[in-house]
């Protein structure tokens, strides 16, 4: 059998065992020889420049230190870094690309409960369910099994903001309803839109004509309130946003002055800040629902992140192209 190459997890040690329990550390190991302790949280370590000096293989993940040019001279054997959540960017420095290191990410698996998060999302927003509950608390229920006009998910429109990966597998995972799902992303053509099922529309018009908005777009100096108050403005009475990707993408004072009025709901995973001031009005009004930045990998989900990195390091080894690989060029356009 041949040698398995040196790897190293750098990464927040506490999250280790949740993203490598130990079915899946033991699919990794069939492929490189890892060891869960130590774990890299500072390159400069007692311990870990040595074991960094003959690593071929980085295995990270949320809480991973920066790749610069002083700890990738520190790794003069490093040939792939295999992440196990979603963006690099936050680590990953040009300096790596210079060198060559293959760089693979598993963002397309924790891309999966964002996605259903926000299907779940609309259904219910369809069904008009938290303003029912609203009223059920206030002692107001609804009157006998009379039907509830305007609400309902047959033929709603959804409108989705972004074919990132997660904007993508959303789009998928609409198919089997009938919703009528429509698309806006300055990168993607008609014929490209085509192929998702879906037309593609400029923002405004999308804007115009969904019942429900749903954000997946990459947050960059560019799209930093890419929802403010004329594009609010725009969306219909009665209309959903939801926004599972950055906060910074909504004008958060635009969005309040539009709750308040009644006239839209918000279903907010993410926000500016985040976490909300205490005494923020998103947390009291009716026609807001905040989670907690909850809707990505959580609890039993992080496994399926280490599993990814187990089967392209197996690719790795191999001598396969990496599934996931990474490409520079995109990472600007990430959600």
């Amino acid at each position: 059998m041949p040698e398995r190459p040196q790897a190293l997890f750098a990464l927040t040690a506490e999250n280790l065992p949740q993203v490598f329990p130990p079915e899946v550390l033991a699919r990794l190991r069939e492929s490189v020889d890892i060891d869960p302790a130590p774990v890299a949280e500072d390159f400069t370590a007692p311990g870990i420049r040595e074991i960094l000096a003959r690593t071929e293989v980085l295995v990270t993940g949320w809480g991973c230190p920066r790749l610069d040019a002083a700890a990738l001279d520190a790794a003069p054997e490093l040939r792939a870094i295999l992440h196990s959540a979603g963006s690099v960017k936050g680590f990953v420095t040009p300096e790596v690309w210079r060198r060559g290191i293959a760089v693979s990410s598993a963002a397309v698996a924790n891309a999966v409960p964002v996605a259903e998060y926000t299907l779940a999302m609309i259904l219910l927003a369809g069904k008009d369910v938290f303003a029912a509950r609203e009223r059920l608390r206030a002692g107001r229920p609804f009157p006998g099994w009379e039907f509830v006009p305007g609400i309902g998910n047959h033929g709603r429109r959804v409108g989705v903001i972004g074919a990132s990966r997660i904007g993508r597998r959303l789009l998928e995972l609409l198919r089997p309803f009938d919703l009528r799902p429509s698309l806006t992303d300055p990168y993607v053509t008609e014929a490209q839109a085509a192929g998702l099922g879906v037309p593609l529309l400029p923002l405004d018009e999308l804007l115009r004509t969904s019942d429900i908005v749903t954000v997946h777009a990459p947050e960059t100096p560019e799209t930093r309130h890419m929802i403010g108050r004329r594009e609010l403005a725009l969306m219909p009475d009665g209309a959903v946003l939801i926004n599972t990707a950055r906060g910074g993408l909504v004008d958060h004072e635009a969005l309040v002055a539009e709750v308040r009025t009644g006239r839209l709901t918000a279903i907010l995973d993410v926000t500016d800040p985040e976490p909300l001031p205490v005494d923020s009005p998103l947390y009291a009004l009716p026609n807001a629902f905040v989670t907690p930045h909850l809707a990505g990998s959580q609890g039993n989900e992080v496994a399926r992140l280490g599993g990814v990195v187990a089967e392209e390091a197996a690719r790795f080894v191999a001598g396969g192209e990496l599934a996931y690989g990474v490409d520079p060029a995109a990472l600007e356009r990430e959600a």
